[in-house]
């Protein structure tokens, strides 16, 4: 397993593109350097191998790698990103995959589409979000191009804009989610489709608990996973959390952080 990270050294609240986003709730750069050193330290420590892409100064979202493609077996769908905030992003996540040796595909000009902030794999399953910044009629192009299953899910509540601040594959049958940031029918869904299940009340979902990432059986998170730690030990898995105060200011958490490659 390896992770693409970017360093946060041009990060910071510069719009508002989201409802966690307030340009006059400054970011403690120090602080986020501390934060996403944590995560990078955990990864090494876990043996992963982490990829690192080159900040670009004006793209301050840069660090949210997860926004920059979905891959698969050598393949990546690259975002199309809905805000023009986040658009300039986009050449150099075509270049770094490209470095990277995958083989690059983009949805047409005019369909959102974010990676996967809204594309999580589950087994060889891949769950779609859409609803704020992926448009539904792109999850059809996504999976012709990795050649997968996708299943849509409509995500309601704007404060879980991108499915990975919702649901979080801990395995390949279990997933930690959030229904109330669901339409029914697409909890209802996730419900069916995953043999088990860990559901997170919003409350703790609001603390990014769900924008995880699993390696083996721990669960990387924000602090408050612990508050799941009984539901996690249940499935077999332990939580680790995170201080990532910083980069929760602008929506995001460790999922976000990291980019899981091939």
């Amino acid at each position: 397993m390896a992770i693409l990270m970017c360093r946060p050294d041009y990060f910071g609240v510069e719009y508002e593109i989201n409802p966690w986003m307030h340009i006059q709730n400054e970011v403690d750069h120090d602080r986020a350097e501390e934060q996403w050193n944590a995560l990078f330290d955990a990864y090494q420590q876990l043996g992963l191998d982490v990829e690192l892409v080159e900040p670009v100064r004006g793209n301050p979202d840069m660090p949210f790698t997860a926004n920059a493609a979905v891959v698969r077996a050598g393949k990546a769908v690259v975002s199309r990103f809905r805000h023009p905030e986040r658009q300039s992003e986009e050449p150099f996540w075509r270049a770094a995959l490209t470095d990277l040796g995958y083989r690059l595909s983009q949805t047409p000009e005019g369909l959102s589409f974010e990676g996967a902030g809204d594309a999580l794999f589950v087994g060889d399953r891949l769950f779609a979000g859409y609803g704020f910044r992926t448009d539904r009629e792109t999850h059809a192009i996504v999976g012709e191009a990795l050649d997968v299953e996708v299943v849509s899910l409509q995500l309601v509540d704007p404060r879980f804009y991108h499915l990975d601040t919702c649901l979080c594959p801990l395995g390949p049958e279990t997933v930690m989610f959030a229904p109330g940031a669901f339409a029914p029918a697409s909890a209802r869904a996730i419900r069916k489709l995953v043999p088990h299940v860990i559901e997170v009340p919003l409350r703790l979902a609001e603390g990014f608990v769900c924008n995880a990432i699993t390696v083996g059986d721990q669960v990387l998170s924000s602090v408050g996973v612990e508050r799941v730690e009984g539901s996690l030990e249940r499935e077999g898995f332990s939580g680790r959390g995170l201080p990532m105060t910083e980069f929760i200011k602008a929506g995001g958490g460790v999922r976000c952080l990291s980019l899981v490659l091939d």
